[in-house]
């Protein structure tokens, strides 16, 4: 394991992964999270492995995740193409030497997410299984992807009532959270105190933040047509990564923050990779710098 035991790495397509790897790897990342959207397609995945595991061949990189973000609750054809993914995964997770295998919980579509619970079971309790055989975790990322407790079209995992009725159905330490401050300050949710609660389910963490505008929140709320709060990248957010850092270790975290890119309205296009390399050397900052080996 990394001597800091949590590295700092990025998102990155899966499918494009060895050339996307290449081009950044030698800023300074130290792990890697691959995804798909939706599903893995026709993706050869034991053929991915070996190319990424050349690319990064003596640079001390790693995978972290591996992950495919759809909607594997529904009975249409396109979510049993994102249930097959996540059977997929889990089985090459090993082939990249990661254990996680991450995405959205799903859901059924415009219910409560209570009413979503049994099709959870049903889909996943499966999975846990096979991931269980193989020494691998399931994360569920927690974005609402646009929907509420009422109803929705992709996450269920997306609130701490949420992950209760789901960890109760399914209650296995190999089922956890893919979890980032981003989307509690969205919601006007101070993430620090849900970090101290649920750190022990937190598998992997996105590096992403976010700036709420107070100043229209006062004026005009949080449901009229002014944006009240919008993504960003690490470092020009409200949250303070030095205290979620220090949540994380004295939480026991080991395993990697991965900046989840490409969401920033001013760090974007050509500035995009700058803001990026602009989180890594402050997250590592934030981690408390280079690692410093105590005398004997």
């Amino acid at each position: 394991m990394h001597k800091q035991a949590i590295r700092i790495g990025t998102l990155v397509p899966g499918e494009k992964a060895p050339a996307y790897i290449r081009q950044i790897l030698g800023h300074g990342f130290e792990s890697f999270s691959l995804t798909f959207w939706r599903t893995v397609g026709n993706c050869d995945l034991k053929k991915l492995a070996r190319e990424v595991r050349d690319t990064l061949a003596g640079s001390g990189a790693v995978i972290s995740s591996v992950c495919v973000y759809g909607n594997p609750l529904m009975t249409d054809t396109l979510a049993a193409e994102t249930r097959e993914s996540w059977k997929k995964l889990v089985d090459a997770a090993p082939n990249f030497g990661c254990d996680i295998v991450a995405g959205f919980a799903g859901r059924v579509i415009g219910k409560p997410i209570d009413q979503s619970i049994a099709r959870y079971v049903q889909v996943f309790n499966p999975l846990a299984r096979r991931a269980k055989d193989r020494g691998v975790r399931l994360a569920f990322e927690n974005c609402d992807m646009g929907g509420t407790w009422a109803q929705g079209d992709w996450n269920i995992a997306h609130t701490p009532e949420a992950w209760e009725l789901m960890f109760d159905a399914l209650p296995e330490k190999h089922i956890g959270l893919q979890w980032e401050p981003c989307h509690q300050r969205v919601k006007l949710i101070e993430p620090l105190p849900q970090l101290r609660k649920w750190v022990q389910k937190i598998f992997h963490v996105h590096g992403k933040d976010a700036t709420v505008l107070w100043d229209v929140v006062r004026e005009h709320g949080i449901t009229g047509p002014k944006p009240f709060a919008f993504h960003r990248t690490p470092g020009f957010g409200d949250s303070n990564w030095t205290d979620i850092v220090s949540e994380l270790r004295m939480g026991g975290f080991s395993g990697s923050i991965d900046i989840e890119g490409w969401h920033d309205p001013v760090y974007k296009g050509e500035l995009e990779m700058t803001g990026q390399v602009h989180a890594l050397n402050y997250l590592k900052r934030c981690r408390g710098g280079d690692f410093v080996a105590n005398p004997v």
